[in-house]
């Protein structure tokens, strides 16, 4: 089974950094892209960045700079680094797997970031 596992989250000032690790099992880096995502109560779950097997990634413009996703293939984990937190980027964050030609079919429990101006 495939299973994601999100942790790091906290509570930080702004202009801190935090850094967020998912760690996967079950699946191989190989066929699926990893991504991380972002939710506010009353708003719709937004994508922040993703990785897929080539290392090639993808970033919301609105962390472009800040954020940092990257892939570590032997230990199976998608760290996402945050530095320069801003109050918006307060959220409960989430990894989730997507199958090469599929869906974000699998999701980890989230991980409250909490940023105080």
């Amino acid at each position: 089974d495939v299973q994601l596992q999100a942790s790091g989250g906290g509570l930080v000032q702004a202009g801190g950094s935090l850094r967020l690790s998912c760690v996967a099992s079950g699946l191989s880096f190989d066929d699926y892209a990893i991504g991380w995502f972002r939710q506010v109560p009353g708003k719709a779950r937004e994508a922040v960045a993703c990785i897929d097997k080539a290392g090639s990634t993808y970033y919301d413009d609105s962390v472009k700079g800040r954020f940092t996703i990257s892939s570590d293939h032997a230990k199976n984990t998608v760290p996402l680094q945050m530095n320069s937190l801003k109050p918006e980027d307060t959220a409960v964050y989430y990894c989730a797997a997507q199958r090469i030609g599929s869906t974000w079919g699998y999701w980890g429990r989230g991980t409250q970031v909490t940023v105080s101006s």
